[in-house]
């Protein structure tokens, strides 16, 4: 059965500036593809649908680079509701069940990460999968890792893995959170405190194409 797939493509792009003074960042390129592109293909390959991405800053130039392709938007138009909200906002557009999720600001190589995640899940003990790369092969990151992980792929707080920026998700408990603009941290936590979250090492390379200078390094590692 097809997976439901969330780009997210809303944020205001203040790292990189000044490319995102007058275009999303989604819309950056690396090579001759848009950094949206890259994640539409990875999820076209994985063979995910339906195929959600939501907009706010230059919304439009995103509405209007997807005319007319198999992807719905969903738009943000008053407030970014970051990425828990932004989740929530368009689930009526990815139906029930688990989900996954994408952060195009990032470049891959190696097996699909949607696919590895898709072959690794297991609804039985998880509630989210993330997809994590060791802190030491995050080419482009700047700062801590984010994640430890237990023998058997249980994730705690803080650690020497860095979310790579796709999962697996269960989105049930977005109901119970009574703010309307949230990070998806506040139901990682929740699910934490269950053991129901889990994790997925890329056997790839990856990029965090965050800040303009990162986008050298981006197509470098693709050339590879």
């Amino acid at each position: 059965m097809p997976q439901p797939l969330m780009i997210f493509a809303a944020g205001l792009g203040t790292r990189m500036r000044p490319l995102t003074d007058t275009r999303p960042k989604p819309l950056i390129r690396v090579g001759d593809r848009t950094l949206l592109d890259r994640a539409l293909d990875l999820g076209r390959n994985a063979g995910c649908a339906p195929i959600v991405v939501n907009t706010h800053y230059l919304g439009q130039q995103i509405a209007d680079h997807l005319a007319g392709q198999d992807v719905a938007i969903s738009p943000e138009p008053q407030t970014i509701l970051d990425t828990g909200g932004g989740l929530r906002q368009a689930l009526p557009l990815l139906g029930r069940g688990p989900v996954m999720t994408l952060n195009p600001d990032v470049v891959w190589t190696g097996p699909n990460p949607l696919s590895a995640l898709q072959a690794a899940w297991d609804g039985d003990r998880m509630d989210a999968l993330l997809a994590l790369i060791p802190l030491a092969q995050a080419t482009a990151r700047k700062g801590a890792g984010d994640f430890s992980m237990t023998d058997d792929g249980a994730l705690t707080r803080k650690g020497d893995f860095v979310y790579a920026g796709a999962q697996i998700i269960r989105p049930d408990l977005l109901a119970d959170i009574p703010d309307s603009v949230f990070s998806l941290n506040v139901l990682w936590d929740r699910l934490i405190a269950r053991g129901r979250v889990f994790g997925m090492v890329h056997r790839g390379g990856w990029c965090d194409v965050g800040y303009p200078e990162a986008i050298p390094m981006a197509q470098a590692l693709l050339d590879g």
